[in-house]
């Protein structure tokens, strides 16, 4: 229990800014040991001295062949959004800061293995989504076939252009946005229409979800309406994270832990209390 509850020291080895707000942060232990092995759709819980610590989900892990599951650095795409956050997004290359984890369960990989993939994002949700694709990509005969549908409010509020491109050239990827000018050549409106005229075999499509929870509502009845069933659905959930094992009870909801039990779960595990708004 020790070791899940002192933060290990990492430095910032690479920043980038991305979208309003948002940068990517590439962070290295300051001590020699091996990191944990992530899997996608974990998180860590991140501290900012003086700040506070929060939650924030894998964008990446990074080593010398690109393996998600022998890095030596963590990738994290975080908003500046409050205090903490703030202090994030403020550091520099050479900071420091406190890291925990990875928790959590993440995407269900091995369940993928031989399925149609359906990815679906919105906003911010891509991030978590990021190391999902990747290895996806990187074994992308063991999948039928892989669809990546993503919306933003606007075509420069999309996160990571280039990868968008470089994940285009081999996989189907569909964009929206709420609002575009005379340049915009994909989709305007909400990513649930392109979900309406999208072709779906419930037989044999799995589709993960990630965004703003009003989104996944919309996203999970546009896909029930296609035919799949709740056992096909995965999503990301987001809640108040403290302590990130379980005991403190902040991420409760219904008999679920967010921080233990998911944060990925699959929808029918969570039907009974997705759509209740005061959990």
């Amino acid at each position: 229990m020790a070791a899940v509850n002192t933060p290990r020291l990492f430095t910032v080895t690479d920043r980038r800014d991305e979208i309003t707000a948002t940068v990517t942060l590439e962070l290295q232990p300051l001590d020699d040991q091996p990191l944990p092995v992530a899997r996608p759709g974990q998180f860590n819980m991140l501290y900012s001295f003086g700040a506070g610590e929060v939650p924030i989900s894998l964008s990446g892990s990074i080593n010398a062949s690109d393996s998600v599951r022998s890095a030596d650095r963590y990738t994290h795409t975080l908003r500046a959004v409050g205090k903490t956050t703030e202090a994030l997004a403020r550091l520099q290359v050479g900071d420091q800061l406190g890291v925990r984890g990875p928790f959590g369960r993440g995407w269900p990989m091995d369940q993928l293995a031989g399925k149609k993939v359906v990815v679906i994002a919105g906003g911010l949700g891509l991030a978590p989504l990021k190391p999902l694709l990747e290895a996806l990509l990187a074994d992308i005969t063991h999948y039928g076939h892989v669809q990546l549908f993503y919306g933003g409010k606007r075509p420069e509020e999309l996160l990571y252009p280039e990868s968008l491109i470089h994940w285009s050239e081999k996989i189907e990827v569909q964009l929206s946005v709420d609002q575009a000018g005379p340049d915009w050549r994909g989709h305007v409106g909400v990513i649930t229409q392109l979900l309406a005229s999208a072709e779906m075999d419930p037989d044999n499509t799995l589709a993960v979800i990630c965004g703003p929870e009003i989104m996944m509502r919309f996203t999970i009845q546009a896909l029930q309406k296609q035919g799949l069933p709740d056992t096909a659905l995965y999503l990301s959930m987001e809640r108040n994270m403290h302590c990130a094992v379980g005991h403190c009870g902040h991420c409760q909801w219904g008999p679920h832990f967010i921080c233990k039990d998911g944060p990925v779960f699959c929808y029918a595990d969570i039907a009974p209390w997705f759509f209740q708004r005061e959990l």
